[in-house]
């Protein structure tokens, strides 16, 4: 099997490094990830100017490419010229800080795998709870399990996967819910602050959507200490209101010529 990984943290993330040991149980994996942190910015693709690539050696020897770009990027660019063939599999992660509800259409982990997706891979993005001393090997370890479950029971399609795992889940026995993207809204807000020279400016500081009961969701599942795994779609297309759509009978009229508009 060969493994693309990629993240959005960048080359030198110490959850691409613990997710790479991991996945080379698997199968062969080839590394390319952007050159810096590109965190926040979801599927952004880069082409008014060159991708510049670096190769990365760790201990004398090959560790990955260095992509000046961003995770998209990273992942168009492997298919297209690092990797010796197609890949068999596409893993983006481990990503410092959990990519649930609505902050899956911001993030560049996710989209980094939607992008793997698009060219009919199986393709996973990977997030652990942010915290200053994460145990991303133990991450990585829990996250290579389930992985490799994942390809065991799927069918033969490819299929896209987001999967969180909250730091409780790295202490005794993990417990795995599948579950739905939460897609309420964050509470969102800015703090207005000053500069040294009196000047404004504002840092978003967003806050959790309280916790519904009623239903779980990736979001609930972190609340409640469980490992989340989502099946996700990348096609945006609202079929049912589609549907509908298709028996409303519009009425344009004619547009009028540069002529008949300088009259």
């Amino acid at each position: 099997m060969l493994i693309l990984l990629t993240n959005d943290d960048g080359i030198y993330a110490p959850g691409l490094a613990a997710l790479a040991r991991q996945l080379r149980r698997l199968g062969e994996v080839c590394v390319v990830a952007p050159a810096t942190e590109q965190s926040g910015v979801g599927h952004s693709i880069t082409y008014l100017m060159p991708l510049i690539p670096k190769e990365v050696c760790v201990d004398d020897r090959h560790g990955g490419w260095a992509v000046e770009g961003s995770p998209a990027d990273c992942v168009k660019i492997g298919i297209a010229e690092f990797c010796p063939r197609k890949p068999d599999l596409v893993v983006s992660g481990i990503n410092s800080g959990l990519n649930v509800g609505i902050n899956v259409l911001y993030s560049g982990t996710v989209a980094a795998a939607i992008e793997g997706a698009f060219y009919g891979i199986t393709s996973v993005a990977v997030s652990l709870e942010f915290d200053e001393h994460a145990q991303f090997d133990k991450a990585a370890e829990l996250a290579r399990q389930i992985i490799e479950q994942t390809l065991d029971k799927k069918g033969p399609e490819p299929q896209l996967y987001n999967l969180n795992i909250p730091t409780a889940a790295l202490s005794g026995r993990p417990e795995l819910r599948v579950v739905p993207m939460d897609v309420s809204q964050y509470g969102e807000r800015y703090e207005k602050r000053a500069d040294p020279f009196g000047r404004a400016y504002y840092w978003l500081a967003g806050q959790r959507p309280p916790l519904d009961e009623a239903r779980e969701t990736d979001l609930s599942a972190m609340y409640k200490g469980f490992v989340a795994l989502t099946p996700l779609s990348y096609d945006m297309t609202r079929r049912r209101h589609l549907a509908e759509m298709e028996t409303w009978r519009y009425r344009l009229d004619e547009v009028p010529t540069q002529e008949t508009m300088e009259e």
